[in-house]
């Protein structure tokens, strides 16, 4: 087993072996800590006994439980990597509270009279009204909570920000290679874009229904080349960007095709990352409508929620594949569902059904608003079928 992976990983053997070397570790500093005393060894002439001290880091230890695990698991991921620290600190402050509360409520409710062998026991049972236990228990509860939460805390971040920084490095690389295919497919673009002209010019004439299917590729082809290489471009763009590629298709279905779409006209201050939507349209045409013979039909529906929330929902009907095909799992999908990891963590959900007779994407991103970039850019919104 190596170190890296025994810290990193989310395995549910190395997660449990992390929280026990943990505790082991820091419950034996505690203790040694409490062995060597040096006012024991001052007052007596020796230090008191190991299995004493051991004894009573149980007891300081335990209630450390209820402020540490409710820092790691909710605190920390919900406010503190969110940069809301001022809720953090508040949430800090009544959890340390009731922490201390949890020690105290333990330290009077054990019988001390009958656990005269540990030291902490003489004190109390030395201690004679309510009040002055309750006092004396919220001080021992001060000794060493601090410094146990800083240390699991510090872990927790370090691995964070750890994680944190192999993704940043990991998307750096990836926009490197997926811009250097970018550049690799980027040969001779004006070339292909002045035959792609001339294409149309002559199809015009000829063929009516095939300019219209090469102007629609040309728009399609010119977004890829000037705007897949950029880290965000304006939803407004991308959403027309489908809105060509949809326009492409019914032209190569015909009638054959129940499509329905709709899209949001208030995208305009709203930015993401290029190219994220267009496999899961795609993936409707590859294995929904194309594969039906009869009645193929397909649905997407996109609207802005508040202010900053995009959602899109994509059905289509499918035809009944075997249990060999059910089990492949289209590329597409894939390489989306790593780039919204990566891209959007812990901004996305993204929710994949698929039935005998449906299949659903349900996709929902939290988006940066640009107040100061605007584009003119019509969105047409069709609800009539192809």
């Amino acid at each position: 087993m190596r170190i890296r992976e025994f810290i990193l990983s989310d395995k549910i053997a190395y997660r449990i072996g992390r929280h026990v070397f943990f505790w082991l570790f820091w419950g034996g500093f505690f203790t040694m800590v409490r062995h060597l005393n040096p006012a024991m060894y001052m007052a007596t002439g020796h230090f008191q006994s190991f299995f004493k001290s051991v004894s009573e880091c149980f007891f300081f230890l335990f209630p450390q439980t209820v402020l540490i695990y409710p820092l790691l698991y909710f605190v920390l991921p919900k406010y503190v990597f969110k940069q809301q620290y001022f809720k953090a600190f508040i949430w800090f402050i009544l959890l340390y509270f009731i922490s201390m509360t949890v020690h105290v409520i333990v330290l009077l409710v054990i019988p001390w009279d009958r656990l005269s062998w540990i030291s902490s026991g003489q004190l109390f049972l030395t201690t004679n009204t309510f009040p002055q236990k309750v006092h004396l228990a919220y001080l021992a509860s001060l000794h060493g909570g601090m410094t146990g939460t800083a240390l699991a805390t510090s872990f927790k971040m370090f691995k964070h920000y750890y994680l944190k920084n192999l993704r940043n490095q990991q998307l750096v690389q990836e926009n490197s290679e997926a811009q250097l295919r970018l550049l690799m497919a980027q040969v001779h673009p004006h070339f292909m874009f002045n035959t792609l002209n001339n294409i149309y010019s002559q199809a015009q004439e000829e063929s009516p229904k095939s300019a219209k299917m090469i102007l629609e590729l040309s728009h399609i082809m010119r977004y890829v080349i000037d705007e897949g290489n950029k880290a965000k471009v304006p939803l407004e763009s991308e959403l027309q960007l489908i809105v060509d590629y949809l326009n492409l298709e019914k032209v190569r279905y015909d009638k054959k095709l129940d499509l329905h779409y709709s899209f949001p006209n208030n995208a305009e201050n709203l930015r993401i990352a290029p190219l994220l939507l267009l496999p899961l349209v795609e993936n409707c045409f590859k294995h929904g409508a194309s594969k039906m013979i009869n009645n193929p039909w397909i649905n997407i529906r996109a609207e802005i929620n508040g202010t900053s929330t995009f959602s899109i929902k994509l059905m289509n009907g499918k035809k009944t594949l075997n249990d060999s095909l059910k089990k492949r799992v289209g590329t597409g999908i894939e390489n989306v569902q790593h780039r919204l990891n990566l891209l959007y963590e812990n901004k996305h959900t993204l929710s994949i059904v698929e039935e005998p007779d449906v299949f659903i994407v349900d996709l929902s991103i939290e988006l940066e608003s640009d107040m100061n970039e605007t584009t003119n850019l019509k969105i047409e919104v069709s609800n009539e079928p192809a």
